[in-house]
């Protein structure tokens, strides 16, 4: 075995870039929430860019490695420690066998991930590793993690103690990455317009763009429900169940909103006033209960570009990565 719970946290899920090509079925694709933390946490330790991470809220679990390993936190920052000692968010880190892993304290966002070089060893299902809680499946035996449950990484080749210092309990490896730009303003949340936006009267579109709205303390992976000055249509609007995906934002009838996350329900009957900006749903994933969001209008291909730059990105660092932890090993 590689680690085992000594302690769960809040919510520990096994999740990937999520199951695509079945909605038909009713199956929504789910996946990591922020899935740009956890596809630089696979870079940082050599991984591919699909594989599974642990997804941690706070408070977060205590767990033992029962091997010497590499790994990488990224996300939220949850005050991470290995023993006695903080170590870094952003950057690989070797841990050295029977240490333990816990978050002590919330500092700030929603959630963190925890990847490990290799990969956990478990099964997909329908080609995804990640947890559908209402399914019962996926990740690790479809649950959240729990005491005593111990999770198998995939063999790798490398030698990770012999980048321990004596007596060191960890080592942290010299490249890291910047992320001020994908988190810079973390309440400012780009939109596109949705289907049904024009259905709406000129005052709530103005609101929408200019107004504050709340974070709902019942909000989950599922959607944000969101309180703020309720918006009106200009004519009631009956629709047939349609497609929606993870930035959806829906007009309830009581006026307020709920931004649809990464478990969302594959169709719904609601109005799609605006979508989130595909680039801007790792700051939105971030965001906690109680916490305020203001969306700013954008356009299709400023959204666009910011996603292609932001692929563009991960392709250098997933080069550089692989350079430098190449370096180290050989």
């Amino acid at each position: 075995m590689a680690f085992s719970i000594i302690k769960p946290g809040l919510l520990d899920t096994i999740q990937d870039m999520g199951r695509y090509g079945v909605g038909n079925w009713g199956i929504n694709p789910g996946g990591a929430m922020d899935s740009y933390a956890a596809q630089v946490g696979n870079l940082l330790v050599g991984n591919d860019i699909q594989e599974a991470v642990l997804e941690i809220h706070f408070p977060g679990p205590q767990i033992l490695f029962e091997q010497n390993t590499l790994i990488a936190i990224t996300g939220a920052d949850f005050s991470p420690m290995i023993n006695d000692e903080f170590i870094p968010r952003w950057q690989p880190v070797v841990v050295r066998k029977n240490t333990v892993l816990h978050f002590p304290a919330l500092v700030q966002g929603g959630r963190c991930y925890l990847s490990v070089h290799g990969g956990y060893c478990m099964n997909k299902w329908l080609n995804s590793y990640s947890t559908n809680l209402k399914a019962g499946a996926g990740g690790w035996g479809g649950m959240p993690l729990k005491k005593g449950d111990e999770l198998p990484f995939k063999e790798n080749t490398i030698y990770f103690a012999g980048l321990l210092k004596e007596e060191s309990n960890f080592e942290v490896l010299p490249w890291r990455v910047n992320t001020d730009t994908v988190y810079k303003h973390p309440h400012e949340i780009g939109f596109i317009p949705g289907r049904e936006w024009n259905g709406l009267t000129a005052a709530s579109r103005q609101a929408f763009g200019e107004n504050n709205f709340l974070i709902h303390p019942s909000s989950d992976r599922m959607g944000y429900q969101l309180n703020g000055s309720p918006l009106t249509l200009q004519r009631p609007l009956e629709l047939v169940s349609s497609a929606v995906s993870f930035g959806t934002i829906q007009l309830l009838p009581n006026g307020q909103l709920i931004v649809l996350m990464a478990d969302h329900q594959t169709t719904g009957g609601y109005p799609r006033i605006a979508h989130v900006a595909t680039a801007h749903l790792p700051k939105l994933a971030q965001l906690r209960p109680s916490d305020v969001i203001q969306f700013k209008l954008t356009d299709i291909e400023t959204a666009e570009q910011w996603l292609i730059n932001r692929q563009k990105e991960l392709h250098i660092l997933q080069r550089s990565c692989l350079d430098h932890l190449n370096e180290m090993v050989c």
